[in-house]
């Protein structure tokens, strides 16, 4: 299986990404640093997670060439009006130190304002002057995506939603698929973790002498999903990253996709009250 996901913009993202959240200041640039060192290549932060710039001295000083590495951001629903978003990229850019970012998304389409089709706009300008490379969303519905389409005839790549074992996300990663979007999992393990101690999950992961971690994100990389977990501590980066030696049988994979409910987010907000957007 290849480890990368090809794009409809014709670049190229990693299967597995690292995510930043919370990975703040001195402390945070060193566990990205040690993510890096690992093998992750693909790094996800946003404006609002405040932590750009310690992503920004991480890929410093890292001995990762620039052009090995997808760093991605995203824009916070608070400045979705053309000439905010654009400064705000710009902004990002710089916090980051780079010249470009990889991927830029729309962090989620704020629908009470309901400027993301201006927000979009801004996005696919950022694009043409070479600020950022790919564009993307997060947290968008179908009803959103066709919305994009259908003013700007531009589509996004990513879709970036929550997605794990209780919440699949099927009816969306099948929209994702239909419009040659890749889904992408944030909190890929839940947010509260208690998918770790699934029972069903476990008899899997011992079938395959792997853990559940590692059962969850190579079921999600099988559903053409691109998850991004977070770990902070050196064993479980390195149990995360190694996914791609084996392969789940089509039978453990619907076992797994069993495990989804109705409303199995793993927070009963909105996801427009979560602290990160």
């Amino acid at each position: 299986m290849k480890e990368i996901y090809e794009l409809t913009d014709g670049f190229s993202i990693p299967k597995l990404g690292f995510g930043t959240y919370k990975l703040n200041g001195a402390h945070g640039t060193r566990i990205i640093e040690q993510a890096l060192q690992v093998g992750y290549r693909l790094l996800d932060t946003a404006f609002n997670y405040e932590n750009e710039g310690a992503v920004g001295r991480a890929i410093k000083n890292s001995s990762v060439a620039r052009d090995q590495l997808t760093v991605a951001s995203k824009l916070p629903g608070r400045y979705h009006s053309y000439k905010d978003a654009l400064t705000t990229i710009e902004e990002s850019v710089s916090r980051l130190n780079l010249d470009y970012i990889d991927l830029y998304l729309i962090h989620w389409p704020n629908p009470k304002e309901d400027k993301y089709v201006e927000a979009w706009q801004a996005l696919i300008d950022a694009q043409k002057t070479g600020l950022v490379r790919s564009i993307g969303v997060s947290n968008f519905l179908p009803e959103h995506i066709n919305r994009l389409e259908k003013e700007t005839g531009v589509l996004p790549v990513i879709n970036q939603v929550e997605l794990h074992p209780e919440f699949n996300q099927q009816a969306q990663r099948e929209f994702d698929a239909s419009k040659g979007i890749v889904t992408q999992a944030w909190s890929p393990l839940g947010r509260a973790s208690k998918i770790l101690q699934n029972e069903t999950i476990q008899k899997i992961a011992d079938k395959y002498d792997k853990s559940i971690a590692q059962i969850i994100l190579r079921w999600e990389v099988q559903l053409n999903v691109l998850p991004i977990p977070k770990a902070s501590h050196y064993l479980r980066q390195v149990n995360n990253f190694a996914i791609f030696d084996f392969e789940l049988s089509k039978e453990d994979m619907e076992i797994i996709n069993g495990l989804t409910k109705e409303n199995g987010r793993t927070n009963d907000q909105d996801p427009a009250e979560y602290e990160e957007f």
